[in-house]
């Protein structure tokens, strides 16, 4: 899609509850994927990371005293490793190079933060996008690239371009998820996962007493697992193109999330706000963006290049690394939990 074209349609969408009404205006614009140059406690932070963009990196530090054990130390519980992809699904050589170093890292699974489809979100391309290079992950595939998984692995959460073919049918036909597939829960472990829509056409809502925020809020206070990650796909919290999509900003603090997860914005930001880690990961594949308006609780920014998260969990520990797809370490950060 030409840029200036692209931005004028996706500020439409952006700026409207009714985004379908845009879509012939995406339509009539030419894609061309991978475009870059675009102009209740919290846990303790332990954070290294190089800053590329604007300002030095802020490192965030803390001690604690260990209490020696008078017992026999009990088998280690092996750490969760998992992967995070965001605004990826392009099928081009961008999204290859991502899908070979995050493959590589043989992640127990791996999470999306939307836009899975570009870019319409349509049946004849979603397996070329998707299952090409993630078909080992997928649960109950059904495409022409491979073997799938004997259990599924792959648990994305849904982008605007996912949406708009066919009210994302194309998306909840190609998957299988829990509940109903648009937002979910689901456990890995020590961890629950909470996978939210936060596109304006969810059926259930994105806005406050709305019925997936009154889901998500039982669902956290019925968990009693040691972390609790939400993710989806418009960032509550970014310095990029897009814009913070301040709908999302549920008090996620207040009801004991851990980490929040998005995307949208096509750049790698960490944030923290109110002692909580947000993370923007939206550079798997899809474009990389410029940083508009920095805001005061980014403390890294990044994009130059495109890349993935590797997070490494144990119940005591997360720690999470940003790496591009030509290997170099752009951000590390690990939060110690609190009642562990």
């Amino acid at each position: 899609m030409g840029s200036k074209c692209y931005h004028t349609v996706m500020k439409r969408i952006r700026n409207t509850i009714f985004p379908a009404l845009v879509l012939l205006s995406l339509a009539a614009c030419q894609f061309t994927p991978g475009t870059t140059g675009f102009t209740p406690t919290s846990p303790t932070i332990t954070a290294t990371s190089t800053e590329v963009m604007v300002e030095p990196t802020r490192t965030i530090t803390s001690t604690a005293t260990e209490i020696p054990s008078t017992t026999p130390t009990s088998t280690p519980v092996p750490p969760v490793e998992f992967a995070v992809i965001g605004d990826y699904g392009t099928g081009d050589a961008n999204e290859q190079e991502v899908a070979e170093m995050v493959l590589s890292w043989n992640p127990d699974f791996i999470i999306t933060t939307g836009d899975n489809n570009y870019p319409l979100g349509s049946q004849e391309t979603i397996d070329a996008h998707i299952g090409k290079f993630y078909h080992s992950y997928i649960g109950n595939y059904k495409g022409e690239y491979g073997e799938g998984s004997d259990i599924n692995r792959f648990f994305p959460s849904l982008g605007n371009h996912d949406w708009y073919t066919g009210s994302a049918n194309p998306y909840l036909d190609y998957f299988d998820l829990p509940g109903n597939e648009r937002y979910y829960k689901f456990s890995w472990q020590f961890i629950d996962f909470f996978v939210l829509d936060s596109t304006w056409l969810e059926p259930d809502g994105i806005l406050s007493g709305s019925i997936q925020e009154k889901w998500l809020e039982e669902q956290i206070s019925q968990s009693t697992a040691v972390w609790k990650i939400v993710y989806f796909h418009h960032a509550p919290y970014t310095s990029g193109y897009h814009e913070s999509s301040t709908w999302m900003r549920w008090p996620f603090d207040e009801w004991g999330i851990d980490l929040v997860l998005s995307g949208h914005s096509h750049v790698y930001e960490r944030l923290e706000v109110n002692s909580l880690t947000y993370i923007v990961n939206g550079v798997g594949g899809g474009g990389v963006y410029d940083f508009v308006n920095i805001l005061p609780e980014s403390i890294v920014r990044y994009n130059q290049n495109m890349g993935a998260m590797k997070m490494v969990v144990t119940p005591t520990q997360l720690t999470g690394t940003f790496i591009t797809k030509a290997g170099e370490l752009i951000d590390e950060f690990t939060l110690t939990h609190p009642d562990q």
